[in-house]
């Protein structure tokens, strides 16, 4: 990937700040509500409102800074929802439910450090590594 050099506008910052809470909002739903939180990131509208805003704005991202955490946030959802997946798959075998379970947790936690990473990064203007 080659080097960024094109400067962000303030207006897609502030478009990436809302992509990252609604992704936030979406976790927070999932932790406290009655939803879990991988099923409240990856189907509750705040997170399908930020992978269509993500869709529609990468273009104006492209050869900025901002465009890797474009790539960070669609690559949180699109490999958690890869994973919900997979788990999904395993709680139709005899053991799978505890494993399933487990997997939830764990992509839960994940989801939220890679929000929580990515959004820190947008906050001191730091573009996210190759992920």
């Amino acid at each position: 990937m080659s080097t960024t050099t094109i400067e962000a506008p303030n207006s897609l910052v502030r478009v990436t700040h809302l992509m990252y809470a609604l992704h936030a909002l979406g976790l927070v739903i999932g932790a406290f509500g009655a939803a879990s939180v991988v099923g409240s990131f990856l189907f509750g509208w705040p997170s399908i409102i930020a992978v269509i805003i993500n869709f529609v704005k990468r273009g104006d991202a492209r050869g900025t800074w901002l465009e890797s955490h474009f790539r960070w946030q669609m690559g949180t959802f699109w490999y958690a929802l890869v994973w919900a997946i997979v788990a999904g798959l395993i709680a139709l075998t005899v053991i799978g439910i505890p494993v399933t379970l487990g997997m939830f947790v764990v992509l839960g936690l994940w989801a939220i450090y890679r929000i929580a990473r990515g959004w820190l990064r947008l906050n001191r203007h730091e573009p996210m590594p190759i992920s």
